[in-house]
């Protein structure tokens, strides 16, 4: 569902390492594309009541994916809170009207991540995994300042060809210049904090008297400063992919390196994952010093196009195409054979997982930029430096990201931001084992002192536990009881877990001489922890 008007492709092959959501509507066509291809893929908190300087209209309107119609509208705010005569910027919302609204006063807000990424782009995933809570209460989405159709901020990628670049080559400083000279907005007024104003002036306009919040990866930060900000007006809130407040995002890159290594393990665990690749570490590896020395080029079809295309296999867009695949069930079961193949000198199933991910995440890459150089770069210690160092994947982000930042204007926010959220809001985190982005242990920083919450662990989902499980379920308990006392998150036990590709065609073994029977099966899941306080 990305248009790739939103987003900078070629930035986004070297910054794309925190985009920390991937897109949900498009994780159900992805492994019927990749098999295809596999086959030939701050505070402020100020009222905000004196935002609103226009009346908005609401009017019918379809959305991406969904054949119903919808109502949205526009609010138009000041760019700058400080100057309410000043520039103004419209704020977008579209609600999903409930099933039976026997809560006409309340509404679930549900906040996308990246950041960067449009909420209203992502109707169609969030209408499937809320449908329980959309039978009595309205769904409310809110493209973030920044994002989708709230002015967006762009950059245009010209006529790089994304799969032909060599990311070394590129200068970073030059490029995110040129982006800055391109947008027409005071990128210092992009930032959580002010975005949060506009989302509760859009709540106060729309007359929803309380709001139950769902923020999904950085969605979960801009839920926690709801929480911190106007908790008057919130009855819940759900926090999946949690980002704890006291977690700076650009640590992401050491639980990068954190789902690879439950990935070796899985696979070692799973007899036909570790007979069919015995050697997956050592073949990950070879490829990737291979890749430390040299890219390598090949003549292929292009898997969007079915052109001929030249494609250049970087260090960069190798260890890229794993972490994002990692990010969902389905394509992280990919991963094995393609590194496989890979290390036997056949790179079109990597191509393959490459062109899926690439153009997957729907990041604004100067929202994400006025975010992430605001409210995160400043936090990176010294230590954390030199633990970066260590790794290619957490080096390279972090180089990237400071060369960015370093031409990004930005308005820092102080040290209370990264306090932790103290609320009595009945609260729900969700973590998934399996997550090569937001941990577990975040979910459980983040919970520090929440006083009426519970933190499931599932031990079978990756990014996004809500639209891989019963999460969704439970979510709608929630909502629907405003209490988290009685919620059990024993469902999220179910074994869904997804069998590995074992080749191009299928996940069953491929016929072979000899089997190893000393290979014994792991059935034992990571422990679903749950920590309450009520």
């Amino acid at each position: 569902m990305i248009n790739r008007k939103f987003v900078n492709t070629t930035s986004i092959s070297r910054l794309r390492a925190l985009g920390l959501c991937q897109s949900a509507t498009r994780a159900s066509r992805w492994v019927a594309v990749a098999v295809a291809i596999l086959l030939a893929n701050h505070s402020v908190a100020d009222t905000a009541d004196t935002l609103v300087a226009a009346p908005a209209k609401t009017t019918t309107c379809y959305l991406d994916g969904l054949d119903e119609q919808f109502q949205c509208g526009k609010i138009s705010v000041p760019e700058n809170p400080k100057q309410p005569d000043g520039k103004q910027i419209d704020i977008h919302f579209a609600i999903l009207p409930a099933i039976k609204n026997t809560h006409p006063d309340e509404a679930l807000l549900a906040i996308a991540g990246g950041p960067g990424q449009s909420a209203i782009e992502n109707a169609a995933g969030f209408d499937r995994m809320l449908t329980k809570v959309r039978q009595q209460r309205d769904i409310l989405l809110i493209d973030q300042r920044g994002t989708g159709q709230s002015n967006i901020l762009s950059c245009d990628d010209g006529d790089l060809n994304a799969l032909n670049i060599n990311e070394d080559d590129l200068d970073m400083l030059a490029i995110t210049e040129e982006c800055l000279a391109g947008i027409d907005a005071d990128v210092t007024q992009y930032g959580s904090n002010i975005a949060l104003k506009d989302f509760e002036a859009v709540r106060e306009f729309l007359g929803y008297t309380k709001l139950h919040l769902y923020g999904i990866s950085y969605g979960s930060r801009m839920a926690q400063l709801y929480m911190r900000h106007y908790p008057e007006a919130l009855a819940t809130v759900t926090l999946d992919g949690v980002v704890p407040m006291q977690q700076s995002v650009v640590a992401i890159g050491s639980s990068i390196e954190r789902g690879l290594n439950v990935l070796w393990r899985d696979c070692k665990s799973n007899p036909e994952c570790q007979q069919q690749f015995p050697d997956l570490v050592d073949e990950y590896n070879k490829v990737d010093q291979q890749l430390a020395d040299a890219p390598i080029s090949q003549k292929v079809r292009d898997p969007q196009t079915d052109e001929p295309s030249d494609f250049l296999l970087t260090r960069s867009k190798y260890s890229g195409a794993i972490r994002m695949a990692m990010y969902m069930p389905n394509t992280r079961s990919l991963i094995p054979h393609a590194i496989h193949q890979a290390a036997q000198g056949n790179y079109q199933p990597i191509l393959g997982i490459y062109s899926l991910t690439a153009s997957s995440t729907g990041i604004a890459m100067g929202m994400h930029a006025s975010v992430v150089c605001g409210e995160d770069i400043h936090r990176i210690t010294e230590q954390m430096r030199k633990d970066a160092k260590e790794s290619y994947i957490s080096s390279s982000m972090l180089d990237g990201l400071e060369k960015t930042c370093e031409a990004w204007p930005t308005k820092q926010e102080d040290d209370s931001f990264s306090n932790p959220i103290d609320s009595d809001i009945p609260t729900l985190l969700l973590s998934g084992e399996l997550d090569p982005a937001t941990p577990p242990n975040w979910g459980a920083l983040a919970q520090e002192k929440l006083t009426k919450s519970k933190h499931f662990i599932a031990p079978y989902a990756t990014h996004g536990v809500a639209y891989q499980s019963c999460g969704n379920d439970l979510i709608a308990q929630l909502v629907d009881q405003g209490s988290i006392k009685e919620i059990d998150g024993e469902c999220l036990q179910k074994d869904v877990r997804r069998s590995f590709y074992l080749n191009a065609n299928t996940v069953e073994a491929l016929p072979i001489a000899s089997t190893n029977t000393d290979i014994k099966t792991d059935t034992t899941a990571p422990a679903n922890t749950a920590e309450d306080k009520e």
